[in-house]
């Protein structure tokens, strides 16, 4: 295996490990650019433009990430305060990606601008039969079903 095609394998394993990889998926793709730009910025500690071996490792270890006291055990208020942290980043963003008025925050107008019943219903809908089975609605839960979005 060529030294390209180990730390591709190894930065999938790492966005899957961290849990962006699922969160990749609902998002839009600018979104996902923004992201992975992110992760590959988090990644490049000495910020040369490339991602060593040792980067990599160092950046992929969650457990190190989260255990900001360094005893190597992980406290309540250590791993809530990782939840929080990835709280936040997924608020930012969801304010960058519905905040049309640039103010920097949500009103209801503008989140009800982007809710379309419809859409979500379409996406639902794998087999287009106009209803939605518990089959479908289970599998689009998990990720594993439905329809990705479609411009309208």
């Amino acid at each position: 295996m060529t030294s390209t095609k180990q730390v591709s394998a190894l930065l999938s394993a790492a966005l899957l490990t961290t849990g962006v990889g699922t969160a990749v998926s609902a998002q839009e793709a600018g979104g996902r650019e923004d992201r992975r730009a992110e992760m590959f910025a988090r990644l490049d500690t000495d910020k040369n433009g490339s991602v060593s071996a040792e980067e990599f490792a160092a950046g992929a270890n969650r457990f190190a990430r989260l255990d900001t006291d360094g005893d190597g055990l992980l406290t309540a208020e250590e791993l809530a305060a990782g939840g929080q942290d990835r709280a936040t980043r997924k608020a930012a963003r969801m304010i960058e990606r519905l905040d049309s008025n640039d103010d920097g925050m949500l009103s209801e107008a503008e989140i009800e601008a982007r809710r379309d019943p419809s859409r979500m219903f379409d996406r639902l809908d794998a087999n287009d039969d106009g209803v939605v089975s518990e089959e479908e609605f289970a599998e689009a839960r998990m990720g594993r079903g439905g329809k990705r979005h479609r411009n309208k």
